[in-house]
């Protein structure tokens, strides 16, 4: 069994065995929480052994991890995480924050966040012996597949809006996984890949369904707070501390609740001390969660998503009520951002902090803004904003954030006119 013991479901809390389920909850269809083996850990391994390791990947928290070593050495499945920590002088100074950081993932090998889940959930499929993967996208979770399962040779099925980014499509596609573009919505293509892996006995990735893609994704919280502590200059092997804030978009909710879950993971292992206050971030367009929480309840209603942030357009979140607790249970908040907004975000993290986001990931920053007007956050606090994906991913979005280049005769004076000299 190695470090892990089983599940527990989010909604009832019964415990099952490893060989008992696959996905979720057989009694209310809630989602499954891994259940590491603590005691084991900390007898097995420390923050100094971790920090320690010479490998830059997700795969330094293996001790941490509910599978076995990858293997697949040189491939992109061993480039996962690791992503940069960024302290950006001029955003800070703009905003009055002495203590802002943002973590890029948008450098991950196929340019996002889910390369942390597709790459532990292959892994998975690998030990259990599937033969084929599949799973619902709107491009990122999708690409982060086909790359993943690229890299260890495993046949890949993606079912994604006929509506997603190209630029998404073409990662899908130069992957070599079998793409089939939906005439419907996310939560369309969602639905039937569930219908498609039950017919087909495919293993099923899907994002808020299978365990193991919150797994993934709880290792941003180990990076934040190995390199947080690093940053603020704490010795290699001494307990590791973690930012005030931490603020992230939310769509499925599978990342908010992955982040949630590595922190409460390193609180049980005595690693930290605390854990931050989460705020989840949504549009105005897609922001079922946010609107449980204004509520004041968990009963969370599906919305028809409309929102130009592809990545978190979601009309029934699948990972809801742990994205919700996340907030609730860390003392964070949910903040609901209007498309404009976030497109400006594109922009302003471009042009102060050299980071190149899509609009999901700069719904983050966005976030923060509001978090501030708001006095969810406080100028003084330590604050990081996770960029989940590369602007890349949407150049679309990117050009009608940035505006288009002025296009003139080769000549020194049309020069000196663009210039206004």
């Amino acid at each position: 069994m190695g470090t892990w013991k089983g599940y527990r479901c989010s909604i009832c809390g019964k415990d099952y065995p490893p060989a008992d389920v696959m996905y979720t909850c057989p009694e209310d269809g809630g989602n499954l929480d891994v259940i590491l083996d603590y005691e084991h850990i900390k007898q097995s391994s420390s923050p100094g052994n971790i920090a320690a390791s010479r490998d830059g990947s997700i795969w330094r928290y293996l001790p941490l991890l509910p599978v076995g070593d990858p293997g697949h050495a040189g491939t992109a499945l061993r480039a996962v995480g690791w992503t940069p920590l960024l302290r950006p002088p001029a955003l800070g100074k703009r905003l009055q924050m002495e203590h802002l950081y943002i973590k890029d993932d948008g450098r991950n090998p196929t340019a996002s966040f889910k390369d942390r889940a597709s790459a532990v959930a292959v892994t998975r499929a690998e030990e259990i012996g599937a033969e084929i993967i599949v799973t619902a996208s709107t491009g990122n979770a999708g690409a982060a597949l086909a790359g993943m399962a690229a890299a260890a040779g495993m046949p890949a099925v993606i079912l994604a809006p006929k509506t997603a980014p190209p630029a998404k499509i073409a990662q899908l596609l130069i992957f070599g996984a079998n793409v089939i573009l939906v005439d419907g919505t996310y939560d369309d293509a969602f639905d039937l890949t569930l219908e498609a892996s039950d017919a087909f006995d495919w293993y099923c990735r899907n994002t808020g369904y299978n365990p193991f893609t919150a797994e993934g994704k709880k290792t941003a919280a180990f990076e934040i707070a190995e390199q947080y502590s690093k940053a603020v200059g704490l010795k290699a092997d001494a307990i590791w501390q973690v930012p005030d804030v931490v603020l992230v978009s939310v769509g499925d909710g599978n990342i908010i609740s992955g982040l949630h879950k590595g922190f409460k993971d390193l609180k049980q292992l005595e690693w930290i001390e605390r854990i931050p206050r989460i705020i989840g971030v949504q549009s105005t367009g897609s922001a079922a969660i946010y609107n449980a929480f204004a509520a004041g309840t968990e009963d969370i209603q599906p919305v028809q998503a409309d929102t130009k942030a592809d990545s978190i357009s979601v009309d029934l979140p699948r990972d809801g009520l742990r994205a919700l607790r996340a907030a609730t249970q860390t003392g964070g908040a949910y903040v609901a951002i209007p498309d404009e907004e976030i497109m400006r975000a594109i922009a302003d993290l471009g042009r102060d902090a050299a980071v190149f986001a899509e609009p999901a990931g700069a719904a983050a920053h966005a976030g923060l803004l509001e978090a501030l007007d708001k006095g969810l956050v406080q100028r003084d606090e330590s604050v990081l904003v996770l960029n989940t994906g590369n602007g890349l991913k949407d150049i679309k979005a990117a050009m009608s954030a940035a505006g288009e280049a002025v296009v003139i005769k080769p000549e020194l004076e049309a020069l000196k006119a663009a210039l206004g000299k």
